[in-house]
């Protein structure tokens, strides 16, 4: 079959992008940069790197051989899951597809955060749909599937999700974490009663638009005491992509676990040798110029272990080569912690290290969509895949996107502003908006001070330095003192003037509070509520005519 690119679905609204190269943005991790640019050139470390998305199709039947698991059974846990999240029936045609013996799946995933979390998990999810609808395009059968990351126990991580009220500001919503709760994985942890009183409050803080309600009826019912966080995600997720077939899976159901109980048992038989290859690899990364992006350590294990009160513990090798589970007094050695892998699966879940390797033990992944960060550790865990003799899958980066609504596209336009000039900092951009908006003449009298000043301590520096030198030494750490203040003053005047006016002042700030909040892109701050709040659902169907998996870069999408 002729290798084929996949188009992106032409948008119905017409809608205005622009790309916004990675290696412009701050923050963005070498390696991470190099595998946009380059992926080939990294596969010393990305051993099934490929050039297009388009490639994946190659790695089918290298996927399908090492696939050993009993689809009737997996599908069948599947259904009951996705079913108990109010799934769709294009969900479940999707999982009776994955009953056949020549399906594989497109799998992306994130930790199960309020309210789906950031809105790059939604990125995640339709870049996955995406990429399973252009397999399917071409003939191939493929499913997409969300790992809820159920496991994990930071709950700090998940528990706040941030919308945008009329202004423009901030709407902290914040889940509370009972004594009994801590340490426990995220996705058994109930909702607690107090919830129900804080989510009405804020939810009335949303702009009234003819879709606030559905929203607010949708997350009362979805994020409800009692519940737990993993099945609210779930049924939040499904309720989003209910039409575009994504099957959630839930990794803590103990039906999985006893699925993937041999890669476990193997992980914890070759744990010496993982964790040997993934310090070597870690010294191979620094020695090429890249950061590790997972400190590992000898005493790791690839393994968690979870108490009888459902804690999940790290266990951490000790001098005598036996393994304790962190604050506690549980200690074993690697042969008992093999056979329990294999006996009592339910008492562990995989790092981060050993979580890609069992999820594509535990479904056919021809591709996983992830974010900078997790490319990154994809180059320490292709290790791990090596060890355990499993076929590395491709990661490919998640769409991206930051919102450009109306109103902050009539900003920049206004101020001739770049979406790049913004990395700045509000403090930054104030010089040239009062200089060129407000008041153009200020920067020739501030400029034209500094000169005179410093023309004036010249001739005293010259006179100085004919009567004693250390005079002269003095007055330039004074002219620096001088200058300082002087530029210290200019910038209190670009603020009292933006201050002044109290309109430009709103629109600036609500430029970098629905762009970049916080000093960070969108897409990793704000909730997707801050936009079904004003478009509804139809915002998820925009993002979808939106997705372009050729493109590897940024974008700002204009509404």
């Amino acid at each position: 079959m002729q290798e084929t690119d996949c188009p992106p679905a032409a948008s119905k609204l017409k809608l205005r992008f622009e790309a916004v190269n990675f290696a412009d943005i701050p923050g963005q991790s070498e390696l991470f940069l190099r595998y946009q640019s380059d992926p080939l050139s990294l596969q010393k470390y990305y051993p099934s790197a490929i050039r297009s998305h388009a490639d994946v199709a190659a790695r089918i039947p290298e996927v399908l051989n090492a696939y050993s698991i009993d689809r009737q059974v997996l599908t069948d846990i599947l259904e009951e899951q996705n079913r108990k999240y109010g799934a769709g029936e294009e969900t479940l045609a999707n999982i009776e597809l994955l009953r056949r013996d020549d399906t594989v799946t497109v799998v992306t995933g994130q930790q199960a955060g309020l309210f789906t979390g950031p809105l790059y998990t939604i990125y995640k999810a339709l870049s996955a749909i995406k990429m399973a609808e252009c397999l399917r395009g071409r003939g191939l059968n493929a499913v997409p599937i969300f790992w809820a990351a159920t496991e994990d126990h930071d709950f700090a991580e998940i528990s706040r999700a941030f919308m945008l009220d009329n202004g423009n500001g901030p709407i902290e919503f914040k889940l509370d974490q009972t004594d009994d709760s801590k340490e426990r994985p995220v996705g058994a942890i109930p909702i607690a009663a107090s919830f129900a009183e804080e989510l009405l409050n804020n939810l009335s803080k949303l702009p009234e638009t003819e879709f606030t309600a559905d929203l607010r009826e949708t997350l009362s019912k979805i994020w409800a005491p009692g519940r737990t966080i993993g099945e609210s995600f779930g049924a939040h997720i499904q309720s989003l992509f209910r039409k575009y077939g994504l099957i959630v899976v839930d990794p803590l159901d103990v039906r999985l676990k006893s699925l993937v109980a041999p890669i476990y048992a193997a992980a914890a038989e070759h744990a010496d040798a993982i964790v040997e290859a993934l310090v070597n690899r870690s010294a191979e990364l620094e020695a090429d110029g890249f950061q590790p992006q997972v400190l590992v350590t000898p005493d790791y294990f690839p393994l968690f272990y979870h108490t009888d009160d459902g804690a999940r513990r790290s266990l951490r090798r000790k001098s005598d080569g036996k393994y304790r589970a962190s604050d506690t007094k549980l200690e074993f050695s690697r042969e008992e912690l093999g056979k329990l892998a294999l006996n009592e699966p339910a008492r562990f879940s995989p790092g981060v290290m050993l979580r890609p390797v069992v999820q594509d033990y535990l479904f056919p992944t021809i591709c996983y969509f992830g974010g900078g960060a997790e490319i990154a550790y994809f180059a320490q865990n292709s290790e791990v895949y090596r060890i355990l003799n499993r076929p590395a899958t491709v990661i490919l980066h998640r769409q991206s996107f930051t919102i450009v609504e109306a109103k902050q596209s009539k900003t920049l336009e206004k101020y001739d502003l770049d979406f790049k000039d913004l990395f700045g900092g509000f403090e930054n951009l104030l010089p040239g908006i009062v200089e060129r908006f407000i008041n153009p003449s200020s920067a020739r009298l501030f400029a034209d001070a500094e000169e005179k000043i410093n023309l004036q301590l010249s001739h005293l520096d010259q006179e100085l330095s004919k009567i004693d030198p250390t005079l002269a030494m003095n007055l330039a750490t004074r002219r620096r003192k001088i200058l300082y203040h002087i530029a210290a003053l200019q910038k209190k005047f670009h603020r009292v003037q933006i201050e002044r006016d109290e309109v430009l002042d709103r629109q600036l700030r609500s430029l970098f509070a629905t762009l970049l909040p916080d000093g960070n892109l969108q897409e990793r701050k704000l909730n997707v509520g801050s936009f079904t709040a004003r478009y509804g659902t139809y915002f998820i169907d925009w993002l979808y005519d939106s997705i372009d998996l050729d493109e590897r870069g940024h974008r700002l999408l204009y509404l």
